[in-house]
């Protein structure tokens, strides 16, 4: 359903406009992993640990995480732009070539990614052509320095080290991370 006055070609160029993360959303069914590339991915809560992504409805590496209930979130480094594309591709295999492990919840922990968080899947939402899915963070792995692989305007960029500044209001990230209120951004 096309909403009246809104274009969906310039809706879509509208919201390329927000410069994203890109992750691998996966898990394992009967000893083989599953995923697929989602931008749609943010930090929800820090207590409890909350996290989100936005599957399509049709998805079937969707309906693969939703019957074992588990998945892992990996963050794709600046390097891994091949991953993402095998990814978001409709190969049969996406892992076909990509080295992994398990993660401790069952899931696949694509190897080299920047960072990843391992989740049980928490609640399920509408959100029109896709769901909304809450999935709380059992554990995580140690933060990487390499830089995150972005998505912009339908391509593939990259934080220019000499540009980046930090937040006004991020003096310490130690205590940020652990002071954060609902004034503060994650």
């Amino acid at each position: 359903m096309t909403v009246a006055g809104i274009d969906p070609k310039q809706f879509r160029t509208v919201l390329g406009q927000f410069c994203s993360g890109v992750t691998i959303i996966t898990t394992v069914v009967d000893e083989q992993p599953v995923g697929f590339a989602c931008q749609s991915f943010a930090a929800l809560s820090l207590d409890p640990p909350l996290v989100l992504f936005c599957p399509t409805k049709v998805s079937r590496s969707w309906a693969a995480i939703e019957k074992t209930g588990t998945f892992c979130v990996n963050v794709l480094a600046e390097e891994q732009q091949e991953v993402c594309a095998r990814f978001g591709s409709r190969e049969p295999d996406k892992f076909a070539g990509v080295d992994w492990t398990v993660s401790p919840l069952g899931s696949a922990i694509i190897d080299n990614s920047l960072a990843h968080v391992d989740c049980t899947v928490e609640n399920v939402h509408d959100g029109g052509d896709h769901h909304v899915v809450f999935g709380r963070v059992h554990s995580m792995s140690e933060v990487r320095s390499e830089r995150p692989l972005l998505f912009y305007r339908g391509q593939y960029t990259g934080i220019e080290p000499d540009k980046t500044v930090p937040a006004p209001w991020r003096h310490d990230l130690e205590e940020f991370l652990f002071t954060a209120s609902e004034d503060t951004w994650l």
